[in-house]
């Protein structure tokens, strides 16, 4: 059998993936999985597109026409967002700034690549638990059992923190302090880290699941773990806050009105903060956001509630000019249709 030897697209994907994402760059395991799936996607698709077989692509096939190509076929065949879309485009754009860096013959290719645009999304209103509707959630759980209390531990856990589930879910013993002061210690995306406070609650159910669950305080074993004793997927972790926003409805129907996920606690806690009088910097730190920009939009939120409080008080003084008025006044109609 003749043997085929390995072209520059085949070259290249070897030497990303096994030296420039980890070794040069220092990129997070999930960073290196969510490009693996991208590269995967797009291989078996131009593949298809090309009518070959993925050993036979080259660096040839993968041109700009055939990857705005596979980014549509991602919305439309695969139904993925927006945000998945750029994602995927984000991997391929990495992969072309290393292939220009090592093998300049592909240069005038590689600069068409990184042309290719992200796409504009609409910008998604934040979807936050109320109080009550938290409590609600925690008040089905079944504190008899083993999986209860690990349940009610989590969210606390997760509504405290405001952690990312992948966060969470790396959390072990041996980044907890559960002496004065209490607090944890969550690694973030990009290899970020931050300290945490936690509540005296919070610390006291953490505490009790190190018993129950026979861990250290210096395990470096996952935290959350499932029945058999495995460490909690993601996947596990939103079945869970699914079931108990199911089972909460009867103790808050607005419930049923929420797409309750992982991330609706991490916004939970940003709003409960802001509405606090939380300053934005603070809780920027404490999401562990990059810059203040993704931490302003709970700033919208707020101020949502401040126009709300405004229409239920209605006039301040019997009797004096509403607020409104122009919505009446015909002369201030007249000239704004005249601009």
């Amino acid at each position: 059998m003749k043997k085929v030897r390995p072209n520059t697209l085949a070259r290249a994907l070897r030497a990303f993936f096994t030296d420039h994402i980890g070794l040069v760059r220092g990129l997070s395991p999930n960073t290196f999985q969510s490009y693996r799936d991208a590269f995967k996607l797009l291989l078996r698709f131009l593949a298809d597109h090309h009518g070959c077989q993925v050993v036979g692509l080259d660096f040839g096939h993968l041109t700009p026409q055939a990857v705005l190509v596979f980014l549509e076929h991602l919305e439309v065949q695969r139904g993925n967002s927006t945000a998945t879309r750029n994602m995927r485009l984000a991997a391929i754009h990495s992969f072309s700034r290393f292939v220009a860096s090592g093998y300049p013959e592909h240069l005038d290719q590689c600069q068409r690549l990184l042309a290719v645009p992200t796409k504009r999304s609409c910008a998604r209103n934040v979807e936050y638990l109320e109080g009550t509707e938290i409590r609600a959630m925690l008040d089905c759980m079944n504190l008899t059992t083993a999986d209860g209390r690990r349940d009610r531990t989590l969210v606390y856990t997760l509504f405290n923190t405001g952690s990312r589930v992948q966060e969470l879910l790396g959390l072990r013993p041996a980044d907890l302090q559960l002496e004065v002061p209490l607090q944890v210690l969550i690694r973030g995306k990009g290899r970020k880290e931050r300290v945490c406070p936690l509540w005296p609650e919070t610390a006291d159910l953490l505490r009790q699941l190190l018993t129950e669950t026979g861990l250290g305080e210096g395990s470096l074993e996952s935290l959350f773990r499932n029945r058999r004793g495995e460490p909690l997927t993601r996947f596990g972790v939103r079945y869970l806050l699914r079931k108990y926003a199911q089972l909460g409805i009867a103790f808050a129907p607005t419930l049923a009105k929420r797409a309750v996920h992982p991330h609706t606690f991490r916004h939970s806690a940003a709003v409960h903060m802001l509405q606090a009088g939380v300053d934005m910097t603070s809780i920027c730190n404490w999401l562990g956001h990059s810059g203040l920009e993704t931490t302003n939009r709970y700033a919208r939120v707020d101020l949502e509630t401040k126009r709300a409080a405004v229409a239920r008080a209605g006039q301040i003084v019997e009797g004096s000019e509403s607020m409104n008025t122009w919505h009446h006044d015909e002369s201030i109609l007249t000239w704004l249709e005249s601009l």
